[in-house]
């Protein structure tokens, strides 16, 4: 498949799927935008907002685009691991007694972790083995997952009661951390009419909204993503970006390795998305707030100055030097 093809193909699903979303999704632009790039390299997101910014909204119209089995899972501070993965039971039949494993909600394509911050480190520790290993091990015994496997989840970052900070390791296992923020004027007015002129109560539009893409269109986009171009230069640059981020002014921890390599898949998928099939330094950079963003720690000076972390780190890529190919 020549390259003419491989970007008619790839604007094409870009399209589609982008036209359904905006059934239903007003403005957002740039967090639809990154929520495509996770999709076509097929990591995990987290997308974080205060409420009513429609985070929930954008993944189930995301479901309902793809022809993919959806599953929903409310977070809440009494929920155990086996509710997520699923539990052994005891059977009995004519052949005697014997132990039967009935999937938790976890064995379905694209998982919406709702509120994910609302349940104890102990339950969130069951999503680490699916996020990274696409599968779930219970009694010896290993189950595997069908790909493609997305857990896309949201949190408050406004209310802490009843809330747990989420591991290291649970947010080292999202690709992309996406900030929404509020609209503008001219889209909250649409936001208004559209969820208010003929909506019965709290409905949400989301009956127009048809399916254009199936397991096997999305894992050849992924497929296609993973073979676009990078330059070493491009590759050195995202390295020396995580490595700056380590005693960077006012973090007090850095990005590991995985800070690099997410750079570099989303960069990936971005070009992919803009219709070419290499990577320039402006890919990197583009995706390098929504990729570090978790993976870094304010230092308590920091914190108490009311500093950003996004601020902090577009500080950080202003100083570091990107190569001209």
């Amino acid at each position: 498949m020549n390259a003419a093809v491989i970007a008619e193909k790839v604007a094409e699903g870009r399209e589609q799927i982008l036209a359904e979303l905006r059934k239903v999704i007003i403005g957002q632009d740039e967090v639809v935008e990154e929520v495509l790039i996770a999709l076509f390299t097929g990591g995990h997101c987290l997308i974080t907002g205060v409420p009513g910014l429609a985070k929930t909204l954008l993944i189930k119209t995301l479901a309902g685009i793809l022809d993919l089995e959806f599953k929903r899972i409310q977070f809440t501070p009494d929920l155990m691991p086996s509710d997520i993965t699923g539990t052994e039971i005891l059977d009995e039949d004519q052949g005697g007694r014997r132990l039967h494993f009935v999937k938790g909600p976890i064995f379905a394509q694209i998982i919406l972790a709702d509120e994910i911050n609302r349940t104890p480190p102990k339950t969130q520790a069951a999503l680490l083995e699916v996020m990274q290993e696409y599968q779930v091990t219970l009694e010896g015994e290993t189950h595997r997952l069908e790909r493609p496997f997305f857990v896309l989840a949201t949190q408050n970052p406004v209310e802490t009661e009843g809330t747990y900070p989420l591991p290291e390791a649970q947010l080292d296992r999202f690709l992309l951390k996406l900030e929404i923020g509020y609209p503008s004027h001219r889209d909250e007015a649409a936001i208004v009419v559209r969820t208010t002129h003929g909506q019965r109560g709290e409905q949400l539009p989301l009956d127009a909204v048809a399916e254009c893409v199936d397991a096997r269109e999305l894992l050849a986009l992924q497929d296609l993503a993973s073979g676009v171009r990078v330059d070493e230069r491009v590759i050195d640059y995202a390295v020396r970006i995580g490595r700056a981020t380590r005693g960077g002014l006012g973090l007090a921890a850095g990005s590991g390795p995985r800070g690099a390599i997410a750079m570099v898949r989303a960069a990936r998928a971005a070009a992919l998305v803009a219709g070419r099939d290499f990577v320039t330094p402006d890919d990197v950079k583009r995706c390098a707030l929504p990729a570090l963003r978790h993976r870094v720690l304010l230092a308590p000076d920091a914190q108490l100055e009311g500093r950003r972390v996004d601020d902090l780190l577009s500080e950080l890529l202003a100083t570091v030097e990107a190569p001209r190919l």
